[in-house]
């Protein structure tokens, strides 16, 4: 079981920042420090030292004239004996020479042009920005932070949900709740980046239009205590609350509840679609995943899950659905498990399984590489980002100073947004720009398709 409280938001209630503003870090002065050069005595040549600083000068000060011929044949010996250097001290080794191969000689026109190398990404280290996130509770159960497919990110600080647009930086308030119905408990944009789900403490749900900044209306009597986690399959608004229930939702008709998913025994804290929308995996607290199958739905009873996965010993937070290949899964372990595992949803096989070394708290899969990143509590408080299938280690990013717990990834795929216990938003320019999209085939159109009839 995880730590994870709402006590930490009473405490934090009486601060007076202002939320979502920019820190200004300090940054060290790039010529601090930069009087002190240290020779590299491997790198240096003590002959040839002493020789410039006691006969080599001798030569220069007695030098008289001389012909042209000799001045020539006195170059070229200094250059065949490497005597043209200015430098007697070395401070870094000189690159070692390249090793040809294969000799040019043998070499012919017709043989075939090696295919050049991709280049390896440039993945900054620190954050490209930190904004301040009062109030953000720190409560690993939670889904406090979601960015839209209109570019707007949404983040839940205590009662409040504020959206803050990444196209030009502005910060609004959408609701503020009361407190016997908060603090606010999870955030979800619905597939038009334009309505959202604020899921509460108080076990409601209420849907907003972001852009009149209206509220919809309020699901209710879908569970007996809070809504720590929700996903969206089109128009069906699935929530999971303490009591274990994974209800779904149509956000369309009076009578909202259509199905509802029993399986877990404690809190479900993940939730997520496949991209298919067929299937759906939660996560719990009661350490096991379920995998459940939308045809096996039903409204008249509580459905039965595809598969039971049961191999992790702490609650299972982070889920993330492949983009690459629609049945693999990948799934994160609490404190006390502290593995990511990859299941086929299919079988219900466990294909690999990573010991990361501490609690993973989210996971997000890249859009346009065959990557994973994962964000971890202590004792780092990092964010890792592994390269798929091998599970090498491809960077660390570090910088919060506390549970990295919510992540959300921007809608070209590029940016993650990571926010932490340490009340602070950072962004990080992690996945790099995607290639620019290849020009589709050109369709062979049908015969008279131009015409909507032949007479």
């Amino acid at each position: 079981m995880d730590a994870g409280s709402l006590n930490s938001y009473s405490n934090l209630k009486g601060q007076s920042r202002c939320p979502l503003q920019e820190q200004l870090l300090q940054r060290k002065n790039s010529k601090e420090n930069m009087d002190r050069f240290i020779p590299n005595r491997s790198a240096m040549d003590f002959d040839y030292a002493h020789y410039m600083l006691t006969d080599g000068r001798k030569i220069k000060e007695n030098q008289t004239v001389c012909s042209p011929a000799r001045e020539a044949y006195r170059k070229q010996l200094a250059e065949t004996l490497n005597m043209n250097r200015t430098r007697i001290l070395a401070f870094k080794n000189k690159p070692p020479a390249p090793v040809e191969l294969f000799p040019t000689e043998h070499s012919t026109a017709s043989a075939h042009p090696t295919k050049s190398a991709k280049p390896r990404r440039h993945i900054p280290q620190s954050s490209e920005r930190t904004l301040d996130a009062p109030d953000l509770v720190d409560d690993f159960y939670l889904n406090l932070l979601d960015w839209g497919s209109s570019n707007v990110l949404a983040i839940a600080l205590g009662n409040t949900v504020y959206l803050w647009d990444a196209s030009d930086s502005s910060t609004s308030e959408l609701v503020t709740v009361d407190d016997e119905n908060g603090p606010v408990t999870s955030v979800s944009w619905a597939p038009d980046g334009r309505h959202i789900a604020i899921g509460l403490n108080n076990s409601e749900v209420q849907l907003w239009d972001s852009a009149s900044n209206r509220q919809l209306r309020t699901l209710r009597e879908c569970h007996r205590s809070r809504v720590g986690s929700m996903a969206w399959n089109n128009h069906i608004l699935t929530t999971g609350g303490m009591d274990g229930q994974i209800v779904n939702n149509d956000v369309r008709i009076r009578s909202h509840v259509v199905e509802t998913y029993r399986g877990h025994q404690q809190e479900v804290c993940g939730l997520k679609w496949s991209a298919s929308g067929q299937q759906l995996a939660s996560g719990g607290n009661d350490n096991v995943v379920h995998i459940w199958d939308r045809s096996m739905a039903s409204s008249n009873s509580p459905t039965q899950w595809l598969h039971r996965l049961e191999e992790h010993t702490s609650a299972v937070k982070a889920l993330a659905w492949c983009p690459f290949q629609s049945n693999l899964l990948a799934t994160g372990g609490g404190g006390g498990d502290r593995t990511i595992k990859f299941w086929n949803t299919h079988t219900g096989a466990c294909l690999n399984s990573v010991d990361t070394g501490s609690q993973v708290c989210s996971l997000l899969w890249s859009k346009n590489e065959r990557e994973l990143l994962s964000s971890h509590g202590f004792t780092q408080n990092q964010l890792t980002l592994w390269k798929y299938p091998s599970m090498v280690k491809m960077a660390e990013l570090t910088g919060h100073t506390s549970r990295v717990l919510y992540m959300a990834q921007s809608p070209d795929g590029c940016t993650v947004a990571s926010a932490a216990g340490d009340e602070t938003l950072r962004f990080w320019n992690v996945f790099g720009v995607p290639e620019v999209a290849k020009t589709a085939p050109k369709v062979n159109r049908e015969p008279f398709s131009h015409l909507n009839r032949i007479r």
